[in-house]
């Protein structure tokens, strides 16, 4: 059968709830709070339906987390991937969030703008070429099937403003990825889109 008849579907889901040890930026992973925990879990039985055949996770401790939790739930073990990370802060490490300055940023990747970027960090562009990398091999891996991908707010923002933007799943604006929300994305043989 063709890539067109068996399009790999992605669940791509946001970590869940974070601590983290320094409210400064940094590029420590975090830990899911007790309130993550459940939230995970949730996500689990949310997905009990789907048939979910695999899961793959940001290296970062807060999506490893999460991954872990809804993949016991789901009875799946857990591929860790570099390449899923969250976009690093470049120059901004170590300083406490800039709320104007990011949410600019963030707002033109999901509008399709991947040229902008962190200075001393990543652009939208370098984001999603890496992500790209780790979706497009376990997209030919998991053909005609559903996979769920543990990644970061950032990345998802990205990920539309490549494959879809303005598309009526995406995030409104750039701060409307709650913990654990699921984007669905496929790939066939016409390449890449989002479908829920």
């Amino acid at each position: 059968m063709s890539d067109v008849h068996c399009p790999a579907r992605i669940v791509v889901a946001r970590h869940g709830e974070p601590e983290y040890e320094r409210p400064e930026m940094g590029v420590a992973g975090g830990s899911l709070t007790a309130h993550g925990r459940e939230e995970a879990r949730a996500l689990g039985e949310r997905l009990r339906s789907e048939r979910v055949a695999g899961v793959v996770s940001s290296e970062l401790s807060r999506a490893v987390q999460t991954a872990e939790i809804t993949g016991a739930v789901l009875g799946l073990p857990v591929r860790v991937r570099e390449g899923l990370q969250e976009f690093a802060v470049g120059d901004y490490l170590g300083r406490t969030y800039d709320p104007v300055f990011f949410h600019r940023v963030l707002g033109g990747w999901l509008a399709g703008d991947l040229d902008q970027g962190v200075p001393g960090g990543e652009t939208g562009r370098q984001v999603v070429d890496r992500v790209m990398r780790v979706l497009d091999e376990v997209a030919d891996e998991f053909r005609g099937e559903t996979l769920l991908v543990v990644t970061h707010g950032g990345v998802i923002l990205s990920l539309f403003g490549l494959i879809d933007p303005g598309s009526p799943y995406a995030p409104r604006h750039e701060d409307d990825v709650p913990h654990t929300a699921t984007y669905l994305f496929e790939r066939d043989a016409d390449g890449w889109r989002s479908t829920g």
